[in-house]
C-alpha cells in the first residue's frame, strides 16, 4: 500500500498542468526567468567538470556503437568536455558573466539607441541541439551609457547555456534594465530551433520570434518605431 501511495505522489509530482513529461514530449516548457541550476552546481572545479563529462561522454560513444580507439574519435570526449565547460555552456558559470563599465550620456542623446542583428548560438534545453539566430536590442539612456560592444557580451553570456528563447529574451532584457538602470529596454530575438528543423516536426522553415518591450518601449508608436529601424 505504501509502495503504490509513493508512486502516486511521484507521478503526481511529475506531471505539469496534469500533463505527464511524456504526454508533452516535444512541446515547449518555460519553467521561470532563472536558469534551473543545483545549489551545489560549482561545487567541483573546471577541469574536475571537464573529466567526469569526458568520462561520461565516452560511455555514451560506446554504447552506440562507435570505435574509440579509432584515431578520429578518441579524442572526441575530451574534446566535448572542454566544449560544454569553456564554450557552449560558459554562461552557466557567474564568473564570466561581462564586467560592464558605464559611461556619461555627455551627448545628450535621449533618442532610442538601436544594436540590431546580433548573431547567437545557443542550446535548446530539451534537446541540447542549437538554436541559431539574431538579437536586436534597444535603450533609451537614464543618464548613462553602454559600450555597443558590451551589449553583444551581455546577449552571449546568457545564450552560451541550455535556453529556452523566452527565457533568453527576459534574461537579456532584466540585465539591461539593472545595468542601466531603466524600465526603457527592448530585446527581440529571431531564431531557428534545431530541435525544430532537424529532429521531430523536422521543419526548417519556420522561425521563432520573443520580443520584451519595458518602459517607454511599451506603447504601439515606440514599437512601429523600433520596429521602422529594423527593417531599414
Amino acid at each position: 500500500m505504501k509502495i503504490e501511495t509513493l508512486k502516486e505522489n511521484t507521478t503526481k509530482k511529475s506531471r505539469l498542468n496534469g500533463f505527464s513529461h511524456d504526454d508533452i514530449g516535444d512541446d515547449h516548457l518555460y519553467t521561470g526567468l532563472q536558469t534551473p541550476m543545483k545549489a551545489d552546481a560549482f561545487k567541483l572545479t573546471d577541469t574536475e567538470k571537464k573529466e567526469r563529462i569526458a568520462s561520461l561522454f565516452e560511455e555514451i560513444m560506446d554504447v552506440i556503437g562507435l570505435d574509440l580507439t579509432d584515431d578520429s574519435l578518441k579524442g572526441t570526449p575530451n574534446r566535448v568536455a572542454k566544449m560544454y565547460i569553456d564554450e557552449i555552456f560558459s554562461g552557466l558559470n557567474p564568473k564570466n558573466k561581462p564586467k560592464i563599465a558605464l559611461f556619461d550620456n555627455k551627448y545628450q542623446y535621449n533618442q532610442m539607441l538601436v544594436e540590431k542583428n546580433i548573431t547567437f548560438y545557443s542550446n535548446c534545453e530539451h534537446h541540447f541541439v542549437p538554436i541559431i539566430g539574431k538579437v536586436h536590442v534597444s535603450y533609451i539612456s537614464s543618464g548613462k551609457v553602454i559600450g555597443l560592444s558590451k551589449i553583444n557580451r551581455i546577449v552571449q553570456y546568457f545564450a552560451k547555456r541550455p535556453q529556452v528563447q523566452e527565457r533568453l529574451t527576459n534574461q537579456i532584457a532584466e540585465e539591461l534594465k539593472t545595468i542601466l538602470k531603466t524600465e526603457d529596454v527592448a530585446v527581440i530575438i529571431d531564431a531557428k530551433h534545431l530541435c525544430v528543423s532537424s529532429r521531430g516536426i523536422k521543419d526548417d522553415t519556420s522561425a521563432t520570434v520573443t520580443t520584451y518591450y519595458g518602459g517607454k518601449f511599451n506603447t504601439p508608436n515606440k514599437v512601429a518605431e523600433l520596429q521602422n529601424y529594423l527593417k531599414n
